[in-house]
């Protein structure tokens, strides 16, 4: 395919496309049934749901009239399995396989909304036809999730329609390589991996390295527990990333690149190869791009699951086949990277930011968010929250305006307590700093990070003692056990953590915990040891009354640690 070619395509569709914006259908069909069909859904019985309306529309005679699409995330996970009907819009909530049968008769066939599956608002009790009028959308910039949800992932046609293979083509066509990354400098785009790093320098630093081949990866190796935001766009809208990784290897003067995504993602990895292969044979990967003499093409590499390989230098490592364990820097990977050569190395949300700012420009990008922290940031909303799943805003939206506007509050009328951040590498913000505004200086300037995007609504019921412990299991079982500050600290740590909770603390505990925590900080090797203690480093630092009652009183002010167990049934 050449760039007349992309072009024709594009237009045709786009006129398939137009029912779900509201208007006259040209593709033959009278609705467009949209299922999401995203991991989350898929696990509330979105299968089902997909399959009764095919059957139901087959067994009615409707196929001529109807098309039942399976799409990524759409965001609200607690109210899945959803379905959307276009031309109208109307969306669907908690659908079952029945509802799904009542939805082809009444809907479909005899044009009659089903009201009792309509979403109610919990201000007004008004039923909401459609998504963008749910709370949970109204405060929300969706640039990363543009696709999810909205296009069948499997479809490269879809996402062409959408504006997808839009920037690739302005790139080669007309762009030099110094201007491209200009554009993304000009962006202010930061890694949102975790570090925050700006992604034009490191593009930049990359192109500039001397040593070929150069390579490019992208980073699917999220594993913060609650995190599912890197899952859901590769899901969703596949092309957005391959998208974005083929514009950077024309930037940095790379012809290869790999996608390291958790064998634990198995939908991710299905969709993600189908779109390599629909990218191939439409001539946008592989020999001679769009026949404008550019050479790019993409591998999968599946990661065994292992934590640490979320780190660059580790993942980087499995790739080329050695142990996953992260190694000392500099030099960084943009000098040394993959196989010992220059690399470029995101995350998946990272890469999925870079079409939209080619084809809306740098200043487009940076006139979101805040004055250091631009553009938007997607969040996976979970833990004791109303209204869980995906969430995109921009970057300076509060704490606040995320946990109760969009999230809808605590649940069960229960109080806020906190809000975890960076997963297992984060911090707990209290509630009284509620009105903090999400960007990278005002997160670490409350003890916790940005990270991938994990954010864990925290309720009165939760113990912060067993909740930093939580974090430090998991850290300390994941440690690749390569440098001794995090191989052993971490398990002093958690051991330390085990007896508060367990009533078995010693005199000194709490002030050996909290050194500890700074040591292992300050010398280990890999951001999973520099960032692991952060958990108990913000808890002691808001809640050092619950740490002192558990040590001194053998108490649990919330009834959530067992104070009176036995280790060995604790460990049971």
């Amino acid at each position: 395919m050449n760039t007349e070619e992309l072009t024709k395509l594009r237009h045709t569709a786009r006129e398939a496309l137009r029912l779900r914006e509201g208007q006259l259908p040209t593709d033959g069909f009278e609705f467009h049934v949209l299922v999401c069909g995203g991991t989350g859904c898929v696990s509330s019985g979105c299968k089902s749901v997909r399959n009764a309306l095919v059957d139901e529309v087959t067994k009615r005679g409707l196929e001529q009239k109807v098309r039942v699409i399976e799409t990524g995330c759409l965001g609200p996970c607690n109210l899945g399995p959803i379905v959307t009907v276009y031309p109208d819009g109307v969306f669907y909530h908690k659908v079952t396989a029945d509802d799904a049968v009542f939805i082809v008769r009444e809907h479909l066939e005899q044009g009659r909304v089903v009201q009792g599956l309509l979403y109610r608002s919990p201000e007004t009790g008004q039923l909401l036809r459609t998504w963008p009028e749910i709370p949970f959308f109204r405060k929300q910039r969706r640039i990363v999730l543009r696709n999810c949800g909205l296009i069948d992932p499997l479809s490269i046609g879809e996402y062409i329609a959408r504006d997808g293979y839009a920037a690739l083509p302005r790139v080669l066509g007309g762009m030099t390589p110094e201007a491209v990354i200009e554009e993304v400098r000009k962006s202010g785009l930061r890694g949102r991996g975790g570090a925050g790093f700006p992604t034009g320098v490191k593009w930049d630093a990359a192109r500039r390295a001397p040593g070929n081949p150069k390579y490019v990866v992208c980073n699917g190796d999220e594993g913060d527990p609650g995190a599912f935001m890197d899952r859901s766009v590769l899901e969703g809208d596949p092309h957005s990333v391959l998208e974005g990784m083929a514009i950077c290897g024309y930037a940095v003067d790379a012809a290869k690149g790999y996608a390291y995504i958790r064998a634990e993602y198995p939908l991710a990895i299905e969709n993600f190869q189908a779109a390599i292969d629909q990218a191939r044979a439409g001539g946008l990967l592989g020999r001679n791009i769009l026949d404008l003499g550019f050479d790019f093409d993409v591998e999968i590499r599946v990661g065994a699951g292992a934590f640490v390989c979320g780190e660059e230098t580790a993942l980087l490592n499995s790739i080329a086949g050695k142990r996953g364990e992260p190694r000392p820097r500099p030099p960084f990977p943009a000098q040394c990277g993959l196989f010992d050569k220059p690399t470029v190395i995101n995350n998946v949300e990272t890469w999925a930011n870079i079409p939209p700012i080619i084809t809306n420009g740098g200043d487009w990008y940076a006139a979101i968010g805040t004055e250091k922290s631009k553009g938007t940031k997607v969040f996976a909303l979970a833990g004791k929250v109303i209204n869980t799943g995906l969430v995109e805003v921009p970057l300076g939206t509060t704490l606040r305006e995320v946990v109760c506007d969009i999230g809808g509050g605590v649940k069960d009328g229960k109080k806020l307590k906190a809000v975890q951040t960076g997963g297992p590498s984060g911090g707990a913000i209290p509630a009284e700093q509620i009105d903090t505004p999400i960007d990278y200086e005002a997160l670490a300037a409350l003890g916790s990070i940005m990270g991938s995007g994990g954010m864990i609504v925290v309720d009165e019921d939760t113990c912060m003692v067993d909740l930093a412990r939580f974090f430090l299991e998991f850290v300390q079982d994941e440690s690749c056990g390569k440098c001794t500050p995090c191989r052993i600290g971490t398990r002093r740590m958690y051991e330390i953590l085990t007896r508060l909770s367990q009533g078995r603390a010693q005199k000194g505990d709490v002030d050996l915990l909290i050194e500890l925590a700074h040591v292992i900080k300050n010398s280990a090797l890999c951001g999973l040891g520099q960032t692991g203690p952060n958990p108990v480093l913000s808890t002691t630092a808001n809640y050092r009354h619950e740490y002192d009652l558990h040590a001194l009183e053998k108490k649990c002010p919330t009834g959530a640690c067992p104070m009176r167990i036995k280790p060995a049934q604790a460990r049971k």
